[in-house]
Formats: structure tokens, C-alpha cells, sequence
């Protein structure tokens, strides 16, 4: 069994991995960048190195930093989380000639389907179905105007080398094709390392459709059933649940035996999504397979009962899977709503500031991944996500009231969050229909506009207790190597009772 994991991410992903380590009696170290001194995954970690300055780039992108800093805590294992340098696989490599084991897939396997390009052509070598596209990215705009013209308007320009909606541009139109090719490769550069992008062609009106996999390093594959993402902003999901209203017992096994090649293919190892676009005739076609750990991937743990994280750390360790494909069996409902620090109002734009006070949700069936706390300071330079609220139930309609009720208990000051969005997509009389394309919010959602006047518990009292907390508490500090802090010193001033 590995002996001691490097986390190389951040916020409610690493916080989720430091969990998993815990339960496993395995020390864990993290990494920060400068803004992120204060963080909780760095409070929560045996030890925390500091990494570099907050640009990506700089920081947790630095695979060199990070590998030293490998060697330097005596860790066997790097587990990469999702985006970064999760799919990355001259990291990858790297982490094999240092002897380190990267938690994730090999690193042939991680070359082909982390290249999308590749992998469309091996899917189709395979007679696997895809969406008609390019099979080579490039850099000529001479090359994607030849394609784009083929294949026909409206187009998808994607990144080869990482997914969650990053270099994304649907492009309508001749006219804006240059420029979405340009913005595209500028963001793919700046998320993953790599400004390759390729075109496909845009199925309009699809479901979001994939399927959690599991295979060790002896050839066993089982997949985990899929997972309904549909509920799109910017081409990332903020919306996830289980089991997939449009799919019967009939349709689920046959995507999820064309997962299973999908990865058998690929020879593919660890945990991995084979996505899929479902068409309104109930066609489907391969759309990618995301290397890693999936954002969305706690909906499949509430409902097979599987520690997907624990799993992926088995299979990196060299253990089989300990149980078939006859062995996953779903039980009740489970949603996802993933709360970014952005403003709904004004096209999800990004928000950062303090947290003056955050009230978690509780309750039966509901479940809180969170990489914030009251005080925390959120940052301009990542990913705007900050937490995400899963709710289970026996039935859908269940997990969806759950989400509902965790939904209005959950507060966030200081920022602006979708919170009350997502309560309003609940509530919507489509969702609540299971009517859920990837097209959902640009249709239903528009022209939405947060309440005004009645604001459940963002009142007087609360923001008296926030001011109150900043007043009174010290402020949260950041673990390094030296020594962990007692709980003591962390909750401000305090006293016995008495005299």
C-alpha cells in the first residue's frame, strides 16, 4: 500500500483527497501557492510546502517545484486531483522516472485518450461512434476552415489536452471562427499547458451523458453507471445527478458495455468517465474519456456505496478490484449542485473577495465537499468553484426537495454565489420533468434575477455575526511542515468557566 500521497491541487478537491487519506491511515502533503497560504487543504495536511507565486503557471502547474518538493517530504505518491496536471502526461512521466506513482492512469494510456484527437481516431478504429470532427488538431486556421466547412456549421472548438468546458467555443458562423480559434487556445494554454484545439461538429439540444469507470492493472473493468450532466454554464456542468432520467435498464447497459471497450481499448488503468452526447432519438456517440476524478464523482459514491477516491488509490497501490460488474447495483437518487464563487446576474462572472461567513448545510442525505470557511479569502487566479452540496434520496423526487431544503440553508457571505440559482433550477417545472439538454439554462433560465427584498437568512442577525467573527477570531493559520496547530489556537479567544 503507498505510504504517503502528495496532493498537487487545491480547494474542495484536495480536501476531499486529505479525507480519504485519513480513513486510510496514509499521511498526506500539500501544496500552495502564495495566495493560498491560508487555504483549509493546507491546514488539514500532515505538511504543506509552499509552491510558488499565484499564477498557475507558476505554482500548480510547476511540475519541477512539484516533483522536488516530492522528494523532499519522502512521499511514494502524487495524486493530481482534476485539472492542473491531472491529465497531463509529461507529468505523468515525469512521476515515472522519479520513481514516483502517479494515482491515476498509465502513462500510454494517459497519452492517448488525454489527446482527444487521438482518441477520436482510436474510437474509430475501434467502431466506436463518434461526432463528426477533425482527426488531427492543428494550428493552421486554413486547416479548421477546410474542416469547418466540411463538417458544417454550427461547430465545437474544444482543447486536445483537458476538458471541464476549458477553450470551449461554439462557433455559428465563418466570421467567428478565427477568433474563437484564438480565445480557445489562449485559455487551453492557460489551463492545461497546451494550446492545441480541434473542431467538432455541434449536435444541438444533446444530453450530457457519462459513465463512471473503474479498472485495475489485471484487466478487470466494471463501470459504475452513469451520470446525467446536462445542466451546463459556459460548457461546464453545475448540475449533476443519478441515475440519468432519459436512460432505461436497456439503454444503460448498452452505453455502459461501450464504456467498457471504450477503456478496454484505450488500456486504460484507475479510475476514469467515458462521456457521452445523447441525441433526442437516444443516439449516442463518444464524446471523450476524462482522465481523473470527476468533480461530479461523489453522485456515483451515494448511490453504489463505492469510495471512488480510496479506489483509485487501491488500483495505484497494485491491488484488484474486489468486486464485478454484477456487484454494482444503484440504490435511490443522488444530485449535485456546484456552488462557484460568480454572479448568476451577470453571466456567471467570477467573484472574489472574503467570505465574511459561510452556514453549512446539514441534514439527512445531504452531503457538503467544501473548500472553504468563514474568513477565507477567494482568489482571482483559479477556478471559481468553492464547494459542492450532494443530496441523496430513495427517489429522485426526494433528493431533489433535499437539495432544495440544503439549498435555502446554505449561506455565503461577502461573495456572490449561484445558490439561490440553483434553488430556482429545482424548482423549475422543466427539472422537475427530468427535460434536461445541455441547452437547459440558455432556454429556461435567461432571463433569471435573484429575489429581492425576502433573502432567507441573509439578514441583520447573520451579518451582525459575521462582523462579529472577523472582530473576534483569529484568523485561520496555515499548516507547514514544522508542527500541527492545536484546535485551541485556531477559535479565537476563549476561557473556562468560573472564576
Amino acid at each position: 500500500m503507498i505510504k504517503k500521497i502528495l496532493i498537487a491541487n487545491r480547494g474542495e478537491i484536495a480536501v476531499r483527497i486529505i479525507n480519504a487519506c485519513k480513513e486510510m491511515s496514509i499521511p498526506t502533503v500539500a501544496v500552495f501557492s502564495t495566495v493560498d497560504r491560508n487555504a483549509l487543504h493546507v491546514q488539514m495536511a500532515n505538511e504543506a510546502y509552499c509552491i510558488g507565486n499565484p499564477p498557475p503557471l507558476e505554482s500548480y502547474l510547476n511540475m519541477d517545484k512539484i516533483i522536488q518538493i516530492a522528494h523532499d517530504s519522502g512521499v511514494d505518491a502524487i495524486h493530481p486531483g482534476y485539472g492542473f496536471l491531472a491529465e497531463n502526461p509529461d507529468f505523468c512521466e515525469r512521476c515515472e522516472k522519479e520513481g514516483i506513482v502517479f494515482i491515476g492512469p498509465n502513462l500510454k494510456a494517459l497519452r492517448l485518450v488525454g489527446d482527444k484527437v487521438a482518441s477520436r481516431q482510436t474510437m474509430t478504429q475501434a467502431k466506436i461512434p463518434i461526432i463528426p470532427g477533425m482527426m488531427k488538431s492543428s494550428r493552421e486556421v486554413k486547416g479548421f476552415k477546410e474542416s469547418a466547412e466540411k463538417i458544417g456549421y454550427p461547430v465545437m472548438i474544444k482543447a486536445s489536452a483537458g476538458g471541464g468546458g476549458k477553450g470551449m467555443r461554439i462557433i455559428h458562423s465563418p466570421d467567428d471562427l478565427e477568433k474563437g480559434i484564438e480565445a480557445g487556445m489562449r485559455e487551453a494554454k492557460s489551463a492545461f499547458g497546451d494550446e492545441s484545439v480541434y473542431l467538432e461538429k455541434y449536435i444541438e439540444n444533446p444530453r450530457h451523458v457519462e459513465f463512471q469507470v473503474l479498472a485495475d492493472n489485471y484487466g478487470n473493468v466494471v463501470h459504475l453507471c452513469e451520470r446525467e450532466c446536462s445542466i451546463q454554464r459556459r460548457h461546464q456542468k453545475i448540475v449533476e445527478e443519478t441515475p440519468s432520467c432519459a436512460l432505461d435498464d436497456k439503454l444503460r447497459e448498452r452505453m455502459g458495455e461501450v464504456a467498457k471497450q471504450v477503456i478496454r481499448v484505450s488500456g486504460y488503468n484507475n479510475a476514469g468517465t467515458v462521456e457521452f452526447l445523447l441525441d433526442q432519438n437516444k443516439n449516442f456517440y463518444f464524446l471523450e474519456v476524462n482522465a481523473r476524478l470527476q468533480v461530479e464523482h461523489p453522485i456515483t459514491e451515494l448511490v453504489t456505496g463505492v469510495d471512488l477516491v480510496k479506489q483509485q488509490i487501491k488500483i495505484a497501490s497494485g491491488e484488484k478490484l474486489t468486486f464485478t460488474q454484477k456487484d454494482i447495483q444503484q440504490r435511490g437518487h443522488a444530485i449535485e449542485c456546484r456552488i462557484y464563487a460568480e454572479d448568476p446576474e451577470n453571466n456567471f462572472f467570477p467573484s472574489s473577495g472574503k467570505i465574511l461567513l459561510m452556514k453549512e448545510p446539514q441534514g439527512p442525505g445531504i452531503r457538503h465537499d467544501c473548500g472553504i470557511y468563514s474568513g477565507f479569502e477567494v482568489s482571482v487566479y483559479y477556478d471559481p468553484i468553492l464547494s459542492k452540496v450532494i443530496t441523496w434520496g430513495e427517489t429522485r423526487e426526494d433528493a431533489r426537495k433535499r437539495m432544495i431544503l440544503a439549498l435555502s440553508n446554505y449561506v455565503i457571505l461577502g461573495i456572490k454565489t449561484p445558490i439561490e440559482f440553483l434553488g430556482s433550477i429545482m424548482n423549475h417545472p422543466e427539472f422537475i420533468n427530468g427535460n434536461t439538454q445541455t441547452n437547459f439554462i440558455e432556454k429556461n433560465m435567461s432571463d433569471w434575477k435573484e429575489t429581492r427584498g425576502e433573502k432567507k437568512f441573509i439578514n441583520e442577525a447573520l451579518i451582525a455575526a459575521a462582523i462579529s467573527y472577523q472582530t473576534n477570531t483569529s484568523s485561520k493559520k496555515a499548516i507547514f511542515k514544522e508542527k500541527m496547530p492545536s484546535p485551541w489556537l485556531t477559535v479565537g479567544k476563549w476561557s473556562l468557566g468560573g472564576e
